[in-house]
């Protein structure tokens, strides 16, 4: 991975308190488990953003150095890698993902 992608990667994650590397888009996910995530992040009512790894190879690839993490979707919150999404449904089921983003800002929809 490139410094200036590291960069990049590194100032997504601390722009957005609650950020989410994925296939696809909110509204189109591109693989069920980026669906799953959306699903959950939704659910929780937390306010977040998303970068569309599929539109940027270099973002695609440099995410996984980035976490040392070889699968997406990742979830970042407060500048913190949480995991994948099998990860985040054991948080979500033992109720520490939302403890985790409790107090964030709530989506305006």
């Amino acid at each position: 991975m490139t410094e200036a992608t590291h960069d990049r990667i590194a100032k997504l994650v601390a722009d957005n308190p609650v950020l989410l590397f994925m296939k696809g888009t909110p509204l189109f996910p591109q693989c069920g488990f980026s669906s799953r995530a959306i699903a959950m992040l939704d659910r929780l009512g937390v306010e977040y953003a998303s970068v569309d790894v599929l539109q940027d190879m270099e973002i695609r690839q440099g995410i996984k150095e980035f976490s040392d993490w070889p699968t997406i979707p990742q979830l970042y919150v407060k500048g913190e890698f949480i995991g994948g999404s099998d990860i985040m449904m054991e948080m979500w089921e033992a109720g520490e993902l939302h403890q985790l983003v409790n107090g964030l800002p709530a989506r305006a929809d």
